[in-house]
């Protein structure tokens, strides 16, 4: 990661900060920048704070020359860009990398407890220093936003004037300077102190993290994005914002939406058209594809009349079962469905290229092993490929809990891509037997758990939302719980038997009134990725052990009995019997941020273990 070039500040500029250079490249890695440190998000590197800087812009925006291309067509289609691409590196031979601006500007110095700009303490060039006393400089542990995805800077004039009546006017009108400095006596908000020259008396930050602290000022949001730099105008926002810890998770949550790549796409053949898919998209006689193939490439066309006739037919028929009226949401669902076809499907030898970048094979071993398990359809998935965008980001909320199209833009424009990364591994993809499922999630017993967990989290995404008439719907249902569980134990097994790290393995879900599966795949394209070992255990007599293993596993927690008898647990009341001694994994592993688990619907509870779909494996 490498900022812009440093740039001295001008005589007498009121203008905001310059961007600043990082002080090493590789501080970041190029997944990281999607997941963790995406544009918005805030960034410590030593003693210093930046933000990280938009898609586009005049100034600090990323360079596209060292972001390498990539396409996932089926996913572009529904974020409606073109392709996305890398991040750009941040290795010892970028020449540019991402940039990255200074956030917050607010800064104290611990020597003199002056709190001010960064550029009114007169540092050296290029360093974070106070020019009277030397001393590094120390960012603002505070800054405020609002649910829309705006930052801003804590108020701290406003906030040592309320007392005045003079909090709602201009800041630093009484021409004092800010004192920012720490009593010793408690870590607490009450030991931060923060005191005007002017004379006003000296108030702490307590009660500043209260949800109308700065609507009690008089404050609204000033729709500032500092991540897209100072060209960018200010939206006009109405919400009141919120003090957060700079450091908080709150402060950025990444919108990220993935695909797997299937066929027809999976095997580059479509990659040299997405330029100019647009204009063939609408084609269908071959003699017209023909002419329009010939225009484009002349006599060097990479691609077959029949190829792309073969790509056309495909997205047809996903057009069929569209509709402009559908939301996202409805989009992106329909994407999984036809993941959840093609791994129930497979792909055979004919369908095969040497590109080719998803093997599905059904496995050479006796299905009668999983008789009587409820577990039906394993398929090894031998190789595949699976690109994950970021998409936009939220502030405050959870980002199940935004309505599509509330989320924080990644640039001031609309651009014809978006950042992703991809992976390439294996996995391992099971169904539920339909029979026993449709019995089982309409059993009373059941219905009244998952609903206890459907009702926790609706309420969590209506108090973390701005509108509460606009939140998701949410996907806990017994049949969702009840595959998000049994990844997760599986998960654990494989990390135990077959030397996996949880963290290298993750799930994808496949759940609604059509599906009833699950996909454990690597998510790492390192050593872990794709030697073998987890498409091993797709074989019927692997699993025939393993799933009673998991089950048996899961049955006891060192938590015991709270975990099982718990009446709600996990964020918001959102799990039941689930705790991070039985069956949460690492963030990184599961879909939904270790929510929506209850592990009592696998195995029963001591008052009902007939609760549990695998009930049955422990009575044996």
């Amino acid at each position: 990661m490498t900022p812009p070039p440093a740039r001295r500040r001008r005589s007498g500029s009121n203008g905001p900060a310059p961007a600043h250079n990082l002080p090493r490249r590789g501080a970041v890695r190029r997944a990281q920048a999607i997941t963790t440190y995406g544009v918005g998000s805030l960034i410590a590197v030593d003693h210093e704070s930046f933000v990280v800087s938009g898609l586009d812009g005049a100034e600090d925006h990323w360079s596209t020359d060292e972001a390498p291309r990539i396409h996932e067509r089926r996913l572009a289609r529904i974020l409606k860009v073109e392709h996305f691409r890398l991040p750009p590196a941040s290795d010892e031979h970028s020449k540019d990398g991402i940039r990255v601006r200074r956030f917050p500007l607010m800064h104290s110095c611990p020597e003199c407890d002056e709190l001010r700009r960064h550029r009114d303490f007169n540092p050296p060039p290029g360093k974070s220093l106070c020019g009277t006393c030397e001393a590094d400089l120390v960012p603002s542990r505070f800054v405020i936003a609002c649910e829309a995805g705006h930052l801003d800077e804590f108020p701290y004039w406003h906030w040592v004037h309320r007392a005045t009546g003079r909090g709602t006017t201009t800041a630093g009108q009484c021409g004092g300077t800010l004192r920012l400095r720490t009593s010793g006596l408690s870590s607490s908000l009450r030991s931060i102190l923060v005191s005007c020259s002017c004379g006003v008396p000296e108030v702490s930050m307590e009660g500043s993290f209260r949800r109308s602290a700065l609507k009690d000022l008089g404050l609204r949001c000033r729709g500032t994005r500092p991540w897209l730099g100072t060209s960018v105008p200010a939206e006009s926002c109405s919400r009141t914002p919120r003090t957060l810890q700079r450091g908080s998770s709150a402060v950025w949550q990444p919108v990220l939406k993935s695909a797997l790549s299937i066929p027809p796409w999976s095997d580059g053949r479509a990659d040299p058209l997405a330029p100019y898919w647009s204009r063939l998209r609408d084609l269908t006689d071959r003699s017209e594809v023909a002419i329009s193939l010939k225009v484009l490439f002349g006599d060097e066309c990479p691609v077959s009349v029949d190829e792309v006739m073969e790509l056309l037919a495909a997205e047809q028929e996903e057009d069929a079962t569209e509709s402009e009226e559908r939301t996202f949401d409805h989009h992106y669902r329909a994407l999984r469905n036809k993941e959840y076809e093609r791994l129930r499907a497979g792909n055979d030898e004919r369908e095969r290229s040497r590109d080719e970048q998803f093997i599905c094979e059904t496995p050479l071993g006796d299905p009668t092993a999983l008789d009587g398990l409820g577990i039906t359809g394993p398929m090894q998935v031998k190789k595949l490929r699976e690109v994950r965008a970021l998409k936009a980001f939220t502030r405050l909320a959870e980002p199940d809990s935004v309505a599509d199209g509330n989320e924080a833009a990644l640039s001031s424009e609309v651009l014809n891509w978006l950042p992703a990364m991809e992976v390439r591994g294996e996995g391992v993809f099971l169904r539920l037997a339909e029979d026993r499922l449709a019995a089982w999630e309409e059993a009373p017993a059941v219905v009244a758990r998952a609903e206890r967990i459907h009702t926790a989290h609706r309420r969590m995404m209506e108090q973390r939302a701005s509108d509460p008439t606009q939140v998701q719907v949410s996907p806990a249902t017994p049949r969702m719980v009840l595959l998000h569980t049994l990844a997760h134990v599986l998960i654990n097994e494989w990390s135990l038997d077959a030397g996996y790290p949880a963290a290298a393995l993750r799930e994808r879900l496949y759940a609604d009134e059509e599906m009833a599966g699950l996909l454990v795949y690597t998510a790492t394209s390192d050593s872990a990725g794709s030697l073998g070992g987890l498409v091993a255990q797709g074989e019927p007599e692997r699993l025939a052990s393993a799933i009673p293993s998991a089950i048996r596993r899961a049955s006891w927690c060192s938590a015991d009995p709270l975990c099982i008898e718990t009446e709600a647990s996990g964020t918001g009341g959102t799990n039941l019997a689930a705790c991070h001694a039985c069956v949460m994994l690492p963030e990184t592993s599961c879909e939904h941020n270790n929510t929506l688990l209850d592990r009592a619907l696998l195995v029963g509870t001591p008052e009902d273990p007939h609760l549990g779909f695998f009930s049955d494996i422990l009575a044996h």
